[in-house]
């Protein structure tokens, strides 16, 4: 019997609850809701260290950050080189199962053109090379805001020569020119929305009128001063968001949304080529982000936090069509980044190795505990959707019940009636920190710093500017 294809699609920074078919009634997604509508909606998908370069090793290797080690940006070339030459990375073993194997769009590797394992890949410097040349034309990103930057601006380009675009028109290439006698593994990877908040023009018009819905704020982050502020760190090193006014933060989110929206939109191009060529019949799509955006709820901005805006990600499957009976529904068991390696290695048919913990998501999924670790500083635990987040930069901890407070409002780690639950999932983080991470405990307890509490703390402020270094596979 002929293998399957497989259509992974990711967006880079793109918080769940951002589908208007999911709920969200401020959005346009058109193609997302197809897809949320037609196949399997994981409402409860969570990235174990919500930082691109992490999320993205634990897709290609089917391992979480802190089983390999990857809890931040600073490199993965180690562990990708290592997968790799035991022919044990997505894309390699789908290579040896016999697909044609593409990367199109942001993958974030170190060094950027190491193909590990892909047989073909397209990157964004490429796009960047493409429009180097063609200046009198097109010219992207001469706006001058950098990569963390939260202020919204216009692109400087049009639709049509959008990097968005550019990675439909990849994808849609590559399934017109692909090899008709192997099943392809296609990994379609949008740069956007990750910032700069740039939405071509068009797109930024649609939102006009369109309230936006307000930043979150709870007991613990009523003001800026109250927020524990180890969690800002990250804020006060590479954006400005937490001097943002309601007005500003709502421009924000209307830049951030448009950019969904083009994306989304853009999908309809990818979407018409598989239809016109048949390959709903026998094609898997995969939706999924790297990690969400906190984009102004508690103050706070950007990732590598374990609240619900930064960790919490979309994840839908669409099967080939008439596969299943059991589509158009929605899961609320909690998942993982890390699901999606096996669950794409099942669709292939190919077993997927023994040290590989995540789950595939074709049968029956059952609940578990969920770890996380982001720079060996941000720690969660979740059990019966009770949530546990802790910060090794002023040692904080707070504690959420998500079935009751989906949002995060209410901190119940100084509540009596949650000490033993909170006892509990204290002694499994410290537990499973011991197994995996143990160099940041002391002891029963976490090593912890003093927190930087302002921007005057900090010494290098990263803003992410990029104009022409073509070493770092970061241009969105």
């Amino acid at each position: 019997m002929p293998k399957d294809n497989i259509l992974l699609i990711t967006t880079d920074q793109q918080r769940f609850d951002t589908i208007n078919a999911l709920g969200n009634q401020s959005i346009f997604t058109p193609h997302l809701n197809y897809l949320a509508t037609s196949g399997i909606a994981f409402t409860r998908c969570y990235a174990d260290c919500p930082i691109c370069v992490p999320s993205r090793t634990t897709i290609m290797t089917g391992q979480r950050g802190f089983e390999s080690g990857v809890v931040s940006n600073a490199t993965h070339e180690a562990a990708m080189t290592a997968a790799t030459r035991q022919r044990t990375t997505l894309p390699a073993m789908l290579t040896d199962a016999g697909y044609q194997t593409k990367a199109m769009g942001k993958m974030h590797f170190e060094p950027a053109r190491a193909h590990y394992g892909f047989e073909e890949m397209t990157l964004p410097l490429d796009y960047m090379r493409q429009y180097d040349k063609k200046r009198e034309f097109a010219s992207p990103k001469i706006h001058g805001v950098g990569e963390c930057e939260m202020e919204p601006v216009i692109s400087t380009v049009d639709t049509k020569d959008s990097i968005t675009q550019w990675i439909t028109e990849g994808a849609v290439d590559f399934i017109e020119t692909r090899d008709p006698q192997r099943p392809f593994f296609l990994w379609t990877s949008y740069t956007k929305p990750h910032p700069p908040f740039d939405p071509c023009r068009d797109f930024w018009q649609l939102y006009e009128n369109i309230p936006m819905p307000e930043a979150v704020h709870g007991d613990w982050s009523a003001t800026l001063e109250q927020t524990p502020q180890g969690f800002m760190e990250g804020c006060y090193e590479n954006t400005n968001m937490h001097f943002f006014g309601p007005e500003q933060i709502a421009a924000c989110r209307r830049a951030y949304y448009a950019m969904i929206t083009q994306v989304d939109y853009s999908l309809g191009r990818l979407f018409g080529c598989l239809r016109e060529n048949n390959l709903f019949q026998n094609t898997w799509v995969i939706f999924t982000a790297d990690h969400g955006e906190m984009l102004g709820d508690h103050f706070m901005s950007q990732k590598n936090l374990f609240f619900e805006g930064s960790a919490h990600v979309p994840l839908l499957i669409l099967p080939p069509a008439g596969r299943f009976a059991n589509t158009n529904r929605k899961v609320d068991t909690l998942v993982e980044i890390a699901d999606i390696y096996p669950t794409i290695l099942e669709m292939a048919g190919v077993r997927p190795p023994e040290f590989v913990q995540g789950r595939s998501l074709l049968g029956e999924v059952e609940d578990r505990v969920f770890f996380g670790n982001s720079l060996n500083k941000h720690f969660c635990v979740m059990e019966d959707r009770l949530k546990l987040v802790y910060c090794a930069s002023g040692g904080h901890t707070l504690l959420f019940d998500l079935a009751n407070d989906p949002m995060e409002r209410h901190d119940l780690s100084h509540d009596p009636a949650y000490a033993e639950k909170k006892e509990r999932l204290w002694k499994l983080l410290v537990e499973h920190t011991r197994q995996y991470t143990p160099q940041v405990l002391d002891g029963d307890e976490f090593i912890t710093q003093k927190a930087i509490t302002n921007d005057s703390d900090v010494k290098n402020h990263w803003f992410g500017f990029h104009y022409h270094d073509y070493t770092v596979d970061t241009f969105h």
